[in-house]
């Protein structure tokens, strides 16, 4: 467990966590806290519900049992009102970006102010012009999304998460398909932006050695349980064969390399 368990310093429990997609069991019993000013990896391969679950933090999914609180509220028990209230104090970058293609960089930061505040356009532009700066970009402010890289993208998106003074951010796979000059910039900013403003930081990936030259604790999913957990550096010495499998990439091991199939002789020979 992390080493502060005091409900002060707790800013999401995730506590026996069972959730299903028809008949296929995603989580079975998954116990996670995420501890405020912190950065928390959650990794694990493709399919082990890592972005399942930032959605049921964000009440966007509701577990078949089990509780998430999030600030001290469970959010499956809020009013509509109140989680769409809780919803704005926290930021999302999504895999893709999803910049909105029709507006322009400076617009797409600017959009959760113009939705949902009442501040002048002349303070909108310092608070825009302050975000991009951080991440770099404020030269592209008139820039279109199909004008961006792929990591220009992702920075967009990070200084339109920033844009609401948020207490945490979620990261869905912030490296997939970056270069690695991309994905030292993206690791070395939200590494910052968490440090310099306080946050709290959910990074679910499965790229090893970006998230853990970051993260501050790291919990590793598979076959619906969490399997490790502890600091980069406790992963790192795992005896687990499972965290070995994935951290050091091998292609055979807990996770085998073959689907499970009839044996391959008799599968040969077998009449048509």
């Amino acid at each position: 467990m992390p080493s502060s368990n005091s409900s002060r310093d707790v800013l999401v429990d995730v506590a026996n966590l069972h959730f299903a997609r028809g008949s296929r069991r995603i989580f079975s019993g998954v116990d996670i806290t995420i501890q405020r000013g912190k950065i928390t990896a959650i990794m694990g391969p493709s399919g082990t519900g890592k972005t399942t679950l930032l959605k049921l933090i964000a009440a966007q999914l509701y577990p078949d049992q089990g509780s998430i609180h999030l600030d001290g509220q469970e959010v499956h028990r809020l009013t509509r009102s109140a989680l769409y209230a809780l919803r704005k104090r926290v930021g999302m970058l999504f895999q893709s970006g999803a910049l909105l293609t029709d507006l322009n960089v400076f617009d797409n930061v600017a959009f959760p102010l113009r939705e949902h505040t009442q501040l002048p356009e002349t303070l909108i532009r310092h608070l825009v012009l302050i975000r991009l700066h951080a991440v770099g970009l404020r030269g592209a402010r008139d820039l279109m999304p199909s004008e961006l890289s792929g990591g220009m993208a992702r920075r967009v998106a990070l200084a339109r998460a920033l844009i609401m003074d948020p207490m945490m951010i979620m990261y869905d796979e912030p490296f997939a398909g970056q270069d690695p000059i991309s994905m030292g910039v993206l690791a070395d900013l939200i590494k910052t932006v968490n440090d310099a403003l306080g946050l709290t930081s959910i990074v679910v990936s499965h790229d090893v050695a970006e998230t853990l030259s970051i993260a501050d604790y790291v919990y590793v999913l598979s076959d619906g349980v969490v399997i490790e957990q502890g600091t980069p550096d406790q992963m790192k010495a795992s005896e687990s064969p499972w965290v070995q499998q994935f951290i050091h990439a091998q292609a055979n091991g807990p996770v085998p390399f073959h689907y499970p199939a009839p044996d391959y002789m008799a599968d040969l020979m077998q009449a048509d």
